[in-house]
């Protein structure tokens, strides 16, 4: 996704719930390093000011666990790793987001 327009931005709004789920199911995160992450897999529109509001509402609704890592480099940092729940709904997103893009894509080609 190329960085800029407010079409990129509402679009990135829609699934980053789902991406940043997918980025912590692979291994366990903190919010600068996800940033980092999402970022190098061309969702440059992510910053961890966008982040921390989604991390923590997918906290509260038990999707993702955080705990806090002692660094050698500075403070402690708050990492996150995706619970049970969070794995389920992330399956369920995954599924929606498949149906859904197959039916734009159906739309976009003439279908």
């Amino acid at each position: 996704m190329v960085a800029g327009s407010a079409r990129d931005t509402q679009l990135l709004k829609g699934v980053l719930d789902m991406c940043l789920l997918s980025i912590i199911r692979e291994e366990p995160s903190y919010g600068y390093e996800m940033v980092r992450k999402l970022q190098s897999r061309d969702l440059r529109l992510v910053s961890e000011g966008s982040i921390y509001p989604l991390l923590s509402r997918l906290e509260k609704g038990g999707l993702i666990e955080g705990y806090l890592v002692q660094s050698h480099e500075g403070p402690a940092r708050k990492y996150y790793r995706i619970t049970p729940a969070g794995e389920d709904a992330l399956e369920e997103w995954i599924a929606e987001w498949r149906t859904f893009r197959d039916g734009v894509d159906h739309v976009l080609g003439g279908g």
